[in-house]
């Protein structure tokens, strides 16, 4: 029976596109999804769950894919994406660590990432519920963008203990809070979300992020520009950024 070295990471996918969300919209990265989340949200549109293939694209941007056999050895995947970089060694601003949820395997992540970091700066998309396990990696990501999961649209009670101690550490690096927002979610929660983070990251910045249902923005301009209002009181800097990737139909 084959041993799996516990640097061996389970891969959804590897693939390079625009980013769609957050302080790095519309920025070109390469997407490194991870297997696995300890969460189960109600609007969660992403495949995370374990697969005995990763699917890997042959070319930045190509939309075509081949297979490996999971779980990946980092020298195969830090391969490929060396070869991107010598190909197009101008395309890529970052790279995107997602899920999932990445920090369900920060052990593994502590060996992998100073030899990512040194192909590309490193984005850390997380669900801000993994104190511990960001702390063992803080220092090798240079963005972090958390989601605060809202009880209104997750149907699970917000973790704000574990939000607020993330964000602690998370400051230490360019942190930004994301918060999915749809029709349902009350204004209590708002506030709550902006004094967590006025509280423990005065720093980051938030981004008011509406539910793309059947490809539309959920919520009209009206209500979004209300709520943005209503947190800029809260003292937070908060930006209003839909899904874009899903308006340009790319991954």
């Amino acid at each position: 029976m084959p041993v799996t070295a516990v640097t061996d990471l389970p891969v959804v996918e590897v693939f390079s596109s625009i980013q769609g969300e957050g302080p790095l919209v519309g920025c070109r990265q390469v997407f490194l999804r991870l297997a696995g989340c300890n969460l189960d949200c109600a609007y969660c549109d992403t495949e995370f769950q374990p697969t005995d293939q990763a699917r890997i694209e042959t070319h930045p941007g190509s939309e075509q894919f081949f297979f490996w056999e999971n779980p990946l050895e980092r020298e195969r995947v830090l391969a490929h994406l060396h070869q991107w970089k010598r190909q197009q060694p101008h395309l890529h601003h970052s790279l995107s660590l997602t899920g999932g949820e990445p920090l369900l395997h920060a052990e593994a992540l502590q060996v992998w990432l100073p030899q990512l970091s040194a192909l590309f700066p490193i984005q850390l998309e997380t669900n801000g519920t993994l104190p511990q396990a960001l702390q063992s990696v803080i220092d090798l990501v240079d963005w972090v963008v958390m989601d605060i999961k809202l009880e209104s649209q997750t149907r699970e009670a917000t973790p704000w203990a574990q939000h607020g101690e993330f964000l602690r550490v998370a400051r230490k690096r360019s942190c930004s809070v994301k918060l999915v927002v749809g029709q349902g979610t009350p204004e209590e929660e708002l506030v709550q979300a902006a004094q967590l983070v006025r509280d423990n990251a005065p720093d980051a910045e938030m981004f008011l992020q509406p539910r793309t249902v059947e490809g539309r923005c959920s919520l009209n301009g009206r209500i979004l520009l209300q709520w943005q209002a209503l947190m800029a009181e809260q003292g937070v800097k908060v930006r209003v950024v839909p899904q874009t990737h899903c308006f340009l139909a790319v991954l």
